[in-house]
């Protein structure tokens, strides 16, 4: 296969990472996370991923039940860079080169993030995982992702999830609804699609970076997302 991008950005949910379990992470789901970013990084391809925090602790959701929501947004960052050292600690493994970069400074464990830093990290051929969020709060990780995405001027920003693309309706409740093959920024925000929050479509539509929607479980889903192979919605200008 021959990729249509040369780097791309990888949005990961948490809650993608918990298999069957009802919390946490699923060794089985990472196993496979990581053989799957390692078939792209074998074509050659530049990656860098986002990874949200839902498996460990939804920021907003809590934050709607009483917590203080700068405290839960920050609990919920701390918990994306947990999920962050565990996609590392398995790509390693299978001996793919990575670096972890948080918004958040946590020196013990990961690097802090800077820009000129996460592309030398880049043009040297490892992986880049960017953890915590943006650092702030009242930002979700779909921001953090469009936010790291047009930072690294990436060619593309690919959305795993648990469809396979974006449809009119949700699959799942509506068995009527059709999903686009490609379908606009304008459309989505006209629309309220809910692929990912307004200030996150703002943000690549104005850098002009296609967002590509797939469902990561799928067989070599990612693979194939990046080559144009599969079942996918483009979205774009």
């Amino acid at each position: 296969m021959q990729p249509l991008y040369k780097r791309i950005l990888i949005k990961l949910s948490g809650e993608g990472l918990m298999g069957d379990k009802a919390f946490g992470m699923s060794p089985d789901v990472l196993k496979k996370l990581a053989r799957d970013i390692k078939n792209v990084y074998d074509l050659g391809v530049e990656i860098c991923i986002v990874v949200g925090g839902g498996n460990i602790f939804r920021g907003a959701k809590e934050a709607s039940e009483g917590i203080n929501r700068s405290v839960a947004d920050q609990v919920g960052m701390l918990g994306t860079i947990m999920n962050a050292l565990y996609i590392q600690d398995a790509l390693e493994t299978i001996d793919v080169p990575v670096r972890v970069m948080s918004g958040l400074n946590v020196p013990q464990v990961c690097e802090p993030y800077m820009y000129r830093k996460a592309l030398k990290h880049l043009a040297r051929g490892r992986v880049v995982i960017f953890a915590g969020g943006t650092g702030s709060p009242y930002f979700t990780t779909d921001t953090a992702a469009a936010l790291r995405s047009s930072e690294m001027q990436c060619d593309a920003l690919l959305k795993a999830t648990q469809v396979d693309g974006v449809y009119t309706a949700d699959p799942k409740k509506d068995p009527k609804a059709k999903r686009y093959e490609t379908v606009s920024y304008d459309e989505v925000l006209k629309k309220s699609l809910r692929v990912m929050d307004l200030t996150a479509i703002t943000l690549v539509k104005e850098s002009g970076i296609p967002i590509v929607v797939f469902e990561l479980k799928n067989k070599n889903a990612f693979l194939e997302a990046v080559c144009g192979k599969g079942k996918f919605t483009i979205i774009k200008n």
